[in-house]
This record gives structure tokens, C-alpha cells and sequence, in this order.
């Protein structure tokens, strides 16, 4: 059976790559338009309500705006936006989060995509938050560097350009627009010191939680934190944790580039009582369009790892 299935945005970086996942299959039937109709609201519309699933791709406030174009309508939304992703009325796009997360998205009518940096950090601090293993007053700070690509075109424009040449800190004044995610579904009560970065490289991305162990109450050790990180995704094909090793050298942030996987480690001094988790995947991949895609697959009911590749 053919889902129709069109994307608000297809002209945008994450809009592209998604396009091109789904270009090729033959149980989705895209719908389109020409580059003269993409801003115009009634070709918007039409296109929105003729397809089985809407994915948006597009700035908050147009987000917002096909939402109420979708009103009473029988349209599905997949929205890769920030606008709803701590919004009770939608459905976390994050499958391998917590048991029963991929049933939710499945049944949804309306879903967000989660963001690149929060994918990382919830998928580090949600089996900890659900084991008991970390307070959910736990004084938590997440450092992150991702390539430019996750800037949008302007970035990419100013980076191949050579109008920049080296990697920035940005968002020092807490207030990211990924930390009330970061806070919601990493269960904490506080949002976190969030320091990210951009590195002089077009996609990939690394993402740090340090931990204190011998602050938290029970001590956990480096091995107890391990464990609960493999428990928690056991069974999960796109998270993969790493086999425990308290030193794994060189992690590079491009490691998982072209793949739709969430790579976790656990690394850190034992005899300090200090960890840092780490995350490794692709910005554009599991960070987004790869995502969009599991998504879109669950959703229509098929295999989710149908058109992504690892």
C-alpha cells in the first residue's frame, strides 16, 4: 500500500536529505511542488491535505501555520521544527527513548522530530533518570560540538565559502531553544548548562555529559553506569553503547556520518569518581532527516529501518 506523503520544506537541508531517502521507494508516492508554489499558502495547503502524512521542515512559525492549515483535516504531521516538541498534545519522535516510545509515534497523529543536540544528551541521561540511578535535581551540564551543516544554508553558505574558517562557541546565555526538550524528556527538573559548538567540518557531532559519580547518592560506578545504558537499549537497533572502557581515546565526532545510529560510550576515572558520556552521530542523520525518516516509517507501519542505512 502507497502512503502519500509531502514535505513543507523540501527545499531546505533537512528537506533534501529526507527527499532523497524517500525519492526511490515505491510504497511512498510524493507529493510536490514547483519551486514557484513552495511559498504560496493555497499550493502549500492542497499539497498538505492530500497526503497521508505532512513532514515539515520549516521555521517555527510556519510550522505553526500548517498546523492550523491541518485542523480537522485527516492529514498526519511530522514536524521537524522546535514548535511542539515539548507539547503534551504531540508525540516525542525519539523511538528508542523509553519501552513503548516507538508504539506512541506509531499511533500518533501528530509527531516532532526530536533535536540533534537533544538526541545525544536524552539518550545519555534517560536510562540513568529511569534506572534511579541520577536525581532528577542532578546539577547536570551538556557540552556538544556538531559541523556547520547543522546551521542551516546560511551557515553552510558561510563556511564553504571560506567566509569562516574555524569552529565557535555559541548560546552562552542559556537559553537554547534545544534545553526545555533536554529538561522534559531527560526527566530533570532543572535544564541543564547546555555549552554548544560548531567545528570547522560539514557533519557529524559529539555530545558530553560529565557526572560527578561520588556526588550522587549510592556512588554509582563507571560499570554501573555502563550497565544501565546497555539495559535501557538492549533491543534498540539504532543505539548502539559501546563496549565499557574508561579510556576510548580519540572520539571523533564524524564516526557516525551517513548512518542513522546513536552511538554511546561511557568513558571517565574510576578512582576520582568521574565520568563523561558520550554520544556520537550524524546531525543530519539521526539528528534529523534519518530520524524523520524512522519516524515516517513507524508511523506508516512498516520496518522503521526501511531506506536508512545503519
Amino acid at each position: 500500500m502507497t502512503s502519500k506523503v509531502f514535505i513543507d520544506g523540501e527545499a531546505g537541508t533537512t528537506g533534501l536529505q529526507i527527499a532523497e531517502r524517500l525519492d526511490k521507494r515505491e510504497d511512498i508516492s510524493l507529493i510536490r511542488l514547483d519551486d514557484s508554489q513552495r511559498k504560496d499558502p493555497k499550493a502549500r495547503k492542497d499539497a498538505l491535505l492530500a497526503a497521508d502524512i505532512a513532514i515539515l521542515c520549516l521555521p517555527d512559525a510556519a510550522s505553526i501555520e500548517a498546523y492550523e492549515m491541518a485542523q480537522g483535516e485527516s492529514t498526519r504531521l511530522l514536524d521537524a521544527s522546535t514548535a511542539f516538541r515539548v507539547n503534551d498534545d504531540w508525540v516525542y519522535g525519539f523511538a528508542e527513548m523509553t519501552a513503548g516510545q516507538d508504539h506512541a509515534i506509531a499511533v500518533a497523529k501528530y509527531v516532532s522530530n526530536p533535536g540533534c543536540y537533544p538526541t545525544g544528551a536524552i539518550g545519555l541521561l534517560r536510562p540513568l533518570r529511569e534506572a534511579q540511578m541520577l536525581p532528577s535535581t542532578a546539577a547536570i551540564s551538556v557540552n556538544a560540538v556538531s559541523g556547520y551543516t547543522g546551521g542551516g544554508k546560511a551557515m553552510i553558505a558561510e563556511y564553504e565559502s571560506d567566509a569562516s574558517t574555524g569552529g565557535f562557541v555559541y548560546g552562552t546565555s542559556q537559553g537554547h531553544k534545544h534545553l526545555p526538550e533536554m529538561a522534559k524528556y531527560g526527566m530533570l527538573e532543572n535544564q541543564p548548562i547546555f555549552v554548544p559548538s560548531v567545528g570547522n567540518f560539514a557533519q557529524g557531532m559529539v555530545v558530553q555529559v560529565p557526572l560527578h559519580l561520588n556526588t550522587i547518592a549510592g556512588a554509582p560506578t563507571l560499570e554501573n553506569v555502563h550497565e544501565a545504558l546497555t539495559n535501557h537499549y538492549a533491543s534498540n537497533g539504532f543505539v548502539q553503547v559501546l563496549p565499557f572502557d574508561a579510556d576510548q581515546g580519540r572520539i571523533e565526532a564524524e564516526a557516525m556520518n551517513g548512518t542513522n545510529t546513536l552511538q554511546l560510550q561511557v568513558c571517565g576515572n574510576a578512582d576520582k569518581g568521574q565520568a563523561v558520556l558520550v554520544a556520537v552521530l550524524d546531525n543530519l542523520g539521526k539528528g534529523a532527516s534519518g530520524a524523520a525518516v524512522q519516524n515516517l516509517n513507524l508511523m506508516m507501519g512498516v520496518d522503521p529501518a526501511t531506506g536508512l542505512g545503519g
